[in-house]
């Protein structure tokens, strides 16, 4: 029973949309209204509201960092193991991408992903930050980011972990994130996609 809680708690905190949150506070359009249509911290700063794109980075990144804390602090007081706090990191992300609050039509999940490996591990979660930085000031697209950050995410992992239950789920979350920017990966090859910092106006 007290496993279910914890899993359920994961998806309902993660199908908290901060995108959706921020272009209230902010009063901007609905960020699955324009641009992508994604409910996430690059479209919303298509708005050109710099401010309520970086809180729906920090506030996407948040939640799936807390998730996994929490889990790590309460599991061992409930005599639950790492599976529980493995399935914690899933189903936050899980309830980001496919939030029940939105009809199962979430973000790509690249800034919950963040924070889900801060959570299991700082290092690995620091290079897959770096290596997003790297590649969006070189050629300033943020899926092609995205998709280098979670593609190099797992060989982190596996670095600073070694083969553990923490690395297989980083991996699985990687391969979502891949997956779920497919759009983009053919944007990208017909040089049609948007590049960082393009605003609705442009």
């Amino acid at each position: 029973m007290t496993i279910t809680v914890f899993i359920i708690l994961a998806y309902l905190l993660g199908s908290v949309s901060f995108a959706v949150i921020a272009s209230w506070i902010f009063r901007l359009p609905d960020p699955r209204t324009f641009g992508s249509m994604n409910p996430g911290a690059t479209n919303v700063l298509r708005s050109g509201n710099k401010a309520a794109a970086i809180l729906t980075l920090l506030g996407d990144a948040g939640k799936g960092w807390v998730a996994v804390v929490l889990a790590q602090h309460f599991a061992p007081v409930w005599g639950l193991d790492n599976k529980v706090i493995a399935g914690v990191a899933l189903l936050v992300f899980l309830g980001h991408i496919w939030p029940v609050f939105l009809r199962f039509k979430g973000g790509r999940g690249v800034a919950t992903a963040v924070g889900v490996v801060l959570g299991l591990n700082l290092w690995p979660g620091i290079l897959a930050v770096i290596t997003w930085l790297i590649v969006a000031l070189i050629w300033r697209f943020s899926s092609l980011s995205a998709l280098v950050a979670a593609t190099l995410t797992p060989v982190y992992a596996w670095i600073f972990l070694g083969l553990d239950l923490s690395t297989f789920v980083i991996f699985t979350i990687s391969l979502l994130v891949i997956w779920r920017h497919k759009s983009n990966i053919a944007n990208l090859l017909a040089g049609k996609e948007t590049r960082i910092g393009k605003s609705l106006e442009n």
